[in-house]
């Protein structure tokens, strides 16, 4: 049986790498040291589960069962502001989940906490790597906003180290994680069984002017790179208008000035352009208009443009047994209380879907808070999302 307590006290265990004094905030961004003192504790919570750890070069941390067993995890990284639910919640519920099955004969489970889902050097890194999406040389020249190479960051686990994990010893991945949306808080419901998960596209965008004095150049004179994206992104939203649907995002949340100085006309401006949506063909239409609005901006201001390498993920349609056996359970521990719906976040199991099949369960956000120190789900919730993810895995079990 779950043990409440056990698992509760696990998830607050976590929550201290990287804790941020504020609230139940945590900051523990990929390879960063609280991110790797926390993978080292991981590891050392499934040994002490009976499960074979290892740790491959990306940093994702396995706990192996002996023989073919279905996978159960999440990440345990987190944004630069993070709340101390995302992806830790799905780790440490798997975790449990491994270590009741185990006391009373099974079935099987083994526990993973994948790599940068955050992306601080892409979408979804570490599982990325890991199924074959992303090439490990690829990978390695992704860079962060401070110019970091990922190269240079996974050296700093590289003591750690202890060989790959073979996809094919899993029968199948399901991972549990908080909405990061309102929809189950604002309905009163325990669970959400995902039907499918929404496609990403980033990439960063660069616009080059010319760097200049902010008080004797004539307006109509600069090539402000900063006056280039406030232009694109007005201009984009208006282009994107008959093409998107009310569950289409799209967003600009990072934008890097230089020389960044208030005395100064910016003479670059570098930002990332990241947009989601459910169909693959609407994603595309997207990055059509992006791509052409940006040339047009730049070509109407006088300025230089590049593209950086376009990362991104299909949408995914979760597997019909796994979904089936998630829903069943639901039904059992949540009566009346759990629904079907879609994932407007990215996460890990899209990779995992090129490689075996996968499921998603969600527990509510309060409030609908994520990506943020205020991220949080009330005990009872959280709970019996665990015990939903260990029932469906005995309604899998032979």
């Amino acid at each position: 049986m779950i043990d409440p307590t056990r698992f509760l006290d696990d998830l607050n265990r976590l929550r201290c790498f990287g804790a941020s004094g504020v609230g139940k905030g945590v900051i523990r961004p990929a390879y960063g040291a609280a991110d790797i003192a926390a993978r080292q504790w991981l590891a050392e919570q499934m040994r002490a589960a009976g499960l074979r750890a290892r740790i491959d070069a990306m940093g994702n941390v396995f706990g192996l069962a002996d023989g073919p067993s279905i996978l159960l995890g999440s990440h345990s990284d987190s944004q630069p502001e993070g709340g101390w639910l995302d992806g830790a919640l799905g780790v440490i519920a798997a975790l449990e989940v491994a270590r009741a099955l185990r006391a009373v004969g099974g079935p099987a489970v083994s526990v993973v906490s994948f790599q940068d889902e955050e992306g601080r050097f892409g979408v979804t890194t570490g599982s990325a790597v890991w199924s074959g999406h992303l090439d490990q040389g690829a990978a390695d020249k992704l860079t962060d906003h401070a110019g970091q190479t990922l190269a240079e960051a996974r050296a700093k686990m590289a003591d750690l180290v202890t060989g790959g994990v073979d996809p094919a010893r899993f029968t199948g991945f399901i991972e549990m994680h908080i909405e990061q949306g309102p929809t189950l808080d604002a309905s009163g419901e325990q669970i959400g069984v995902v039907t499918d998960i929404v496609g990403i596209r980033d990439m960063k965008i660069t616009f080059d002017g010319q760097q200049n004095h902010a008080g004797t150049t004539p307006m109509a004179l600069r090539r402000d790179a900063f006056q280039a994206v406030s232009a694109f992104n007005t201009a984009l939203n208006e282009r994107l208008r008959n093409v998107v649907t009310p569950q289409t995002v799209w967003t600009i949340g990072h934008v890097s000035l230089h020389p960044n100085a208030s005395s100064i006309v910016p003479g670059r401006a570098v930002f990332s352009m990241q947009w989601r949506d459910a169909q693959s063909d609407r994603l595309q239409r997207m990055e059509d208009i992006i791509r052409q609005t940006a040339q047009e901006v730049a070509a109407t201001r006088g300025l230089e443009l590049s593209f950086g390498p376009l990362l991104g993920l299909e949408p995914v349609e979760m597997d019909a047994s796994l979904k089936a056996a998630l829903a069943e359970a639901a039904a059992e521990v949540a009566p009346g209380k759990w629904r079907h719906m879609p994932s407007g976040a990215l996460h890990d199991a899209t990779n995992l879907s090129r490689l075996m099949p996968v499921a998603m369960l969600f527990v509510p956000s309060i409030r609908g808070i994520s990506h943020a120190f205020e991220e949080d789900t009330h005990e009872e919730d959280l709970i019996a999302g665990v015990q939903v993810l260990m029932r469906a895995v005995q309604l899998l079990s032979p």
